[in-house]
């Protein structure tokens, strides 16, 4: 294993970590400041009394993932400069602008705020409490927005010109504008939701089974969960549907990879399972429903699209002799698990849900057994999603202008990588560990007592 190989396995495998705590930030948040916002605006007195214990509850665990998310996601910063220095010469000058605004415009906005909202209990009013921990989730997921703009440039570049062997920004609004960054930030946004509605499940699941003389507010907190994840789990299937027709003409290749559809088709069959062999470009064998490919991408039965074998000869004159192929089958099982996940995720949701508003949750133990036990789900899907769209756009760090091999820093050795990926791996797990003793240990000794029932 080379440098470069395990350069980029460092950076996935802290990607991946950083990528536990990102979702549930987005998502929480919002749930949070929701939660809140049901506190200052209700007027009946033992839901008041239980909303705000809640917003504590739900609050701390949120404090616990956003302090794991900001340590993970500061190292990945220092790769840049010490595994990959050649992409940052290249790209620095379109790359360090949106970097700069997340910190600027977004995690300023966010820490500074949610300190306030942490110590301004009982020294703010309610409405201006409540409105803290809204600009915190504003916060959040404006800095989301920003390392999207920023990653959209690596998959679909705009807004720049070649200068001196560099990348230079020409058109600020053109980069924040990219089309490509309206379907993967929706995609993150709803995706956040649904992982945060399903952090809310899972633990108020347990809570019910474990915790009766919180069943009140616990029940309340299981009925809102389910809805918010149920939202953003339908927000995660339309902007996917979005955005995965827009790759038809942005990167062709990761959309006839995701499919392992090697010949081009019209109209293109969606095949459920494929035995894929790269070596002869080809599925050897495969179960496909006709014509379903083409529907998804041009909502009719028919349409043209384009296969790998001719995208990747188009590949070979546009830029030089090569192989332009991603791991077609690490894409092609990813992407249907990331669906299976989800799909399975929204029968759980609406199911949870309805139970709940009919008031017969309690009634079903074995569901809110297992709810807490398929909370590594939502976790699933994102990892899947996000290799699909790191991995997608391979052999390129840049698509059409720099090759991930061309990217990393010179005289690195393969020693002083094996060395930093095994330290950031166990120490990352280290504090995986330690944060979840402390959210267990804050969830199991964390009671809110009933004080009535009025639903």
């Amino acid at each position: 294993m080379d440098a470069l190989l395990l350069s980029r396995w460092q950076f996935a495998i802290t990607t991946t970590y950083h990528f536990l705590f990102v979702p549930i930030t987005l998502g929480l948040s919002i749930f949070v400041a929701l939660l809140e916002t049901c506190f200052v605006m209700t007027k009946r007195p033992h839901w008041k009394a239980a909303s705000k214990r809640l917003v504590r509850f739900f609050g701390t665990i949120f404090l616990i993932n956003f302090a794991l998310g900001v340590v993970t996601g500061i190292v990945q910063e220092f790769h840049f400069g010490m595994n990959w220095s050649e992409y940052s010469r290249f790209m620095g000058d379109i790359f360090g602008a949106p970097l700069a605004l997340e910190a600027l415009t977004a995690f300023f906005l966010e820490s500074t705020f949610l300190g306030i909202w942490v110590f301004g209990w009982n020294k703010l009013s309610e409405k201006l409490h409540c409105a803290c921990i809204w600009i915190v989730a504003i916060g959040s997921n404006l800095s989301a927005f920003w390392i999207l703009v920023a990653n959209s440039f690596m998959q679909h570049p705009a807004g720049f010109a070649i200068e001196n062997g560099r990348a230079v920004m020409t058109d600020f609004l053109a980069l924040v504008t990219n089309p490509y960054v309206c379907g993967e930030y929706s995609h993150a946004l709803f995706a956040g939701i649904s992982t945060g509605g399903f952090v809310v499940l899972a633990i108020s699941a347990w809570k019910l089974l474990h915790d009766e003389a919180s069943r009140y507010a616990f029940t309340q907190s299981l009925k809102g969960g389910a809805i918010f994840m149920a939202i953003g789990l339908l927000g995660v299937m339309g902007s996917g549907h979005m955005h995965t027709q827009y790759l038809a003409t942005a990167n062709p290749m990761k959309l006839s990879s995701i499919e392992a559809l090697w010949e081009t088709a019209d109209p293109a069959p969606f095949a459920i399972a494929a035995d894929v062999n790269m070596e002869k470009s080809r599925n050897d064998a495969e179960i496909a429903v006709p014509g379903v490919f083409s529907f998804m991408l041009y909502n009719k039965p028919s349409g043209e699209v384009r296969g790998i074998n001719a995208i990747q000869k188009e590949y070979q004159t546009k830029y030089g002799p090569g192989d332009y192929r991603p791991d077609v089958p690490a894409l092609f099982w990813s992407f249907r698990i990331m669906v299976g996940a989800g799909g399975f995720m929204l029968l759980l949701a609406l199911g949870t849900a309805l139970l709940s508003w009919k008031g017969r949750i309690l009634s079903f133990p074995l569901l809110l057994k297992i709810l807490p036990f398929l909370l590594p789900l939502p976790f699933l899907a994102n990892s899947t999603g996000w290799f699909i769209t790191e991995a997608g756009r391979q052999p390129w760090i840049v698509v059409g202008l720099q090759r991930t091999a061309e990217a990393i820093s010179p005289n690195l050795t393969a020693c002083s990588v094996w060395l930093t990926l095994i330290g950031f791996t166990v120490l990352y797990l280290l504090l995986i560990l330690a944060a979840l003793y402390i959210a267990f240990r804050h969830i199991k000794n964390t009671t809110i007592p009933d004080e009535g029932r009025d639903l």
